[in-house]
């Protein structure tokens, strides 16, 4: 990618990050809409290396918090998202000079564009994940003491929320509740950092990567090659299994989609079966009762035949897709960041199983 983003760029962007999102992070149509509406309006986004942050860059990250299964009933409107960043800054007294991306995702990858372009800020070219996540004190800024608080929460009818909690999973607790007082879906602004601290804690090239994994499918479908492939490739991962979707148990509870997927397997896997697990994002895959794959690396689930990702919320019958594993920033597999977003704090019993490792 460029060093600005304009419509073009786009809809390699929102296929991108849907990939990284791991089933989660909202979906990229409602987030592409979004954010070429913005650029529309207002300009191509300036696009800023990580590296190039100066130390007292002030960074603000901009999301769509709630269950995916409402975002995709209940559109935001685009004056959510300058409402909550120039909450959280009004409420700081200090002048926002970047917008950058809370996690990888259909939405959040795009959100932060709506924002950028809506202020006319530029946009920092990293995340706080490398992929996404349901929790919002799942970044690694939080490994680095980074606080979530004080963060600005805005709904489509006006209403804003500005909270200071005590750390971050208290951020998490009270923004879930007042996100489902809300509608179960809003945008905040949360993770007010310095561009030094910004340097040291996000995982960069995060656009960059979403962009070239978009450009990298539409690619090899138009020269009849194989998307799933080429993605997987470039992500340093491997393809688990390829079936049909046979049934998906989905509900949502307390701000989140949660639930179960079962696939048949075809091709080179026909006979055996398929589990994921997810919450938002996929979380565990059981393949014919074995963990095969776990969070924190990245689980995702691609079109057979197309390449495109496909979320959580749009998993249904008789999909055929392939089930890709890859490994996440290695900070993830330390005790630390096991601790934030291993298996064992989403409840399963098991040991994180890595990919390459």
């Amino acid at each position: 990618m460029t060093r600005t983003i304009t419509t073009a760029d786009l809809d390699d962007l929102a296929a991108g990050a849907a990939v990284l999102g791991t089933g989660g992070g909202g979906d990229p149509h409602i987030g592409r809409l979004l954010a070429s509406a913005a650029v529309v309006a207002h300009g191509p986004v300036e696009l800023c290396p990580l590296e190039e942050l100066p130390d007292d860059a002030a960074v603000l990250h901009v999301a769509m918090m709630g269950a995916p299964t409402v975002m995709v009933e209940k559109l935001p409107s685009a004056e959510q998202v300058s409402m909550a960043v120039e909450a959280l800054s009004g409420y700081l007294g200090q002048r926002v000079t970047h917008i950058a991306c809370a996690e990888a995702g259909g939405v959040n990858s795009l959100i932060p564009v709506v924002a950028a372009a809506q202020l006319g800020l530029p946009l920092v070219d990293a995340d706080g994940m490398g992929r996404a996540f349901p929790e919002l004190q799942m970044v690694l800024p939080t490994l680095y003491g980074a606080r979530a608080t004080p963060m600005s929460i805005a709904d489509e009818k006006g209403n804003k929320v500005v909270l200071d909690a005590v750390d971050n999973h208290w951020a998490e607790r009270l923004a879930r509740s007042a996100t489902v007082d809300m509608g179960c879906s809003t945008m905040i602004a949360l993770y007010a950092m310095t561009g030094a601290q910004a340097r040291e804690s996000l995982v960069p090239g995060t656009l960059s990567l979403c962009a070239e994994l978009g450009a990298l499918a539409r690619k090899a479908r138009a020269e009849h090659a194989d998307p799933v492939e080429a993605v997987t490739r470039r992500l340093g991962g491997r393809r688990l299994f390829t079936g049909k979707v046979t049934d998906v148990e989905r509900r949502t509870t307390t701000g989140f989609a949660r639930g179960t997927a079962r696939l048949a397997g075809m091709d080179g896997d026909a006979g055996r079966e398929l589990v994921l697990r997810f919450q938002n994002e996929y979380l565990v895959a059981e393949l014919d009762g074995e963990v095969r794959g776990t969070v924190p690396d990245l689980i995702c689930t691609l079109d057979r035949e197309s390449g495109e990702a496909i979320t959580t919320e749009a998993l249904r019958f008789g999909q055929r897709v392939s089930v890709i594993l890859a490994p996440c920033d290695p900070r993830w597999h330390s005790a630390e960041g096991l601790a934030l977003a291993g298996p064992r704090y989403f409840g399963y019993d098991v040991d994180p199983v890595g990919v390459g490792r």
